[in-house]
């Protein structure tokens, strides 16, 4: 597929369409929304504009964060387990550095927003769009994708012990005390011809950069089964010329031993019980569906293509939560839906795991994550993009428990346990 070829098509497709939106839909990164697109012929100008953008709001100090103000959002009777809480990531709108950090106490039942500036003053923001948040050991890391950075805390307080720099980070993942971040490296624009993008291991002591390797184009999660890395390559910034490549990184020489054709536009990777991957393709936006398939680790062949869509998802023992909004330019719409597929069987068991009609509140489901022993459903709706988000606790019966205004864009979830 040539861009010259299906020029015709995008331009009617892209009429009236704003330029964030077109970043978010195609470059699969959050929007921002300042500027009405008018034709896609000013691509180049306006995203000279966006780097400037990026520019302005690259500080993060010198600026005050209101004190953080707990509010109790759950009064019911639940059982002490070893679960304390949970950390959430807000991405925050693409330029407006307002990356940000909420906690939710079990114990107290409290839910705490902007808890990063106010442990770190000297600080303030997180920076701009937060790509990724996991716990490894006793430190607490946040890809912050626009800023360049992953941020490391301390678990326990969320202060800052130190970041280390890495160009469009996206997603972070951990093996025998080395941190494995995926990274896009080529800076924020459509290009044809961007370059691939690169694995970049470090050391979780000293946090340097050991060593790297050259995956595919524009590389998003990541996956670790024995000695093998996987990561999903989208070919974002290539559009619409996506990657459709898992590249397998063997860990003892940190090189690319091959790659598996899969799927247009790949994004999110989960390893079930059993060792074998679920990988979620974006596809095209037009003709070319999302979908959600499944790889034997064994033999790294495709199983099974459920021929779903699958935007994010989350494995909890023997079952795969799925959640989707999928855009399509020919419609102009999204269409969402959810599932959850039994790992074992590898079959479809439900078409939506949100019992009570709930799901019709959501307008953009954004994040996703199970209580590992209480099985209660998090999931968090982006609304427009730009204004305070929500957080909504399901029981594991798929009935509403409680719901809590977020920051911007709301999305990962990590999980403290003790």
């Amino acid at each position: 597929m040539k861009l010259e070829n299906d020029k015709t098509k995008r331009d009617e497709v892209y009429s009236g369409k704003s330029y964030p939106d077109l970043l978010s839909d195609i470059m699969n990164i959050p929007t921002f929304r300042l500027i009405p697109m008018k034709r896609p012929g000013i691509i180049i100008g306006i995203i000279t504009g966006l780097l400037f953008v990026f520019s302005t709001y690259s500080c993060r100090k010198d600026e005050t964060i209101p004190e953080p103000d707990p509010i109790v959002v759950d009064t019911t009777q639940s059982e002490i387990t070893a679960v304390k809480g949970f950390y959430l990531l807000n991405e925050g709108n693409m330029g407006s550095n307002k990356a940000s950090l909420d906690y939710y106490d079990y114990a107290t039942k409290t839910y705490t927003k902007n808890i990063y500036g106010s442990v770190n003053p000297a600080i303030v923001r997180l920076g701009d769009v937060g790509n990724d948040l996991q716990i490894y050991g006793n430190r607490l890391y946040a890809v912050i994708n626009c800023s360049n950075l992953v941020e490391v805390m301390d678990v326990a307080t969320t202060k800052s012990i130190t970041n280390f720099k890495l160009d469009n980070c996206r997603y972070i993942t951990f093996h025998d005390g080395k941190a494995y971040v995926s990274s896009y490296v080529a800076p924020v624009e459509f290009n044809p011809e961007a370059q691939p993008g690169i694995v970049a291991e470090f050391d979780t002591v000293t946090y340097r950069m050991l060593r790297s390797v050259t995956v595919g184009y524009q590389p998003e999660e990541m996956a670790i089964v024995g000695n093998k890395l996987y990561v999903a390559n989208s070919g974002g910034y290539r559009f619409p010329d996506y990657d459709n490549t898992i590249s397998v990184i063997d860990l003892n020489t940190f090189t690319v031993s091959h790659s598996i054709e899969v799927a247009y536009n790949l994004h999110h990777l989960k390893v079930d019980s059993e060792g074998d991957l679920y990988v979620s393709s974006r596809g095209d936006y037009y003709d070319i569906a999302s979908n959600l398939l499944v790889i034997d680790t064994k033999t790294d062949k495709i199983k099974k293509s459920f021929g779903i869509p699958a935007s994010n998802m989350c494995v909890n023992g023997d079952s795969l939560y799925v959640y989707s909004v999928e855009w399509n330019y020919n419609s102009g719409k999204n269409t969402v839906t959810y599932a959850i597929i039994d790992t074992k069987t590898e079959e479809i068991v439900s078409r939506n795991f949100i019992t009570d009609g709930t799901d019709e509140e959501i307008k953009i489901p954004y994040g996703l994550a199970i209580d590992p022993i209480s099985k209660d459903i998090y999931v968090t709706d982006a609304k427009n993009y730009v204004t305070p988000g929500t957080l909504y606790c399901f029981d594991r019966e798929g009935k509403k428990k409680w719901s809590v205004t977020t920051g911007d864009i709301p999305a990962h979830i990590a999980f403290v346990t003790e």
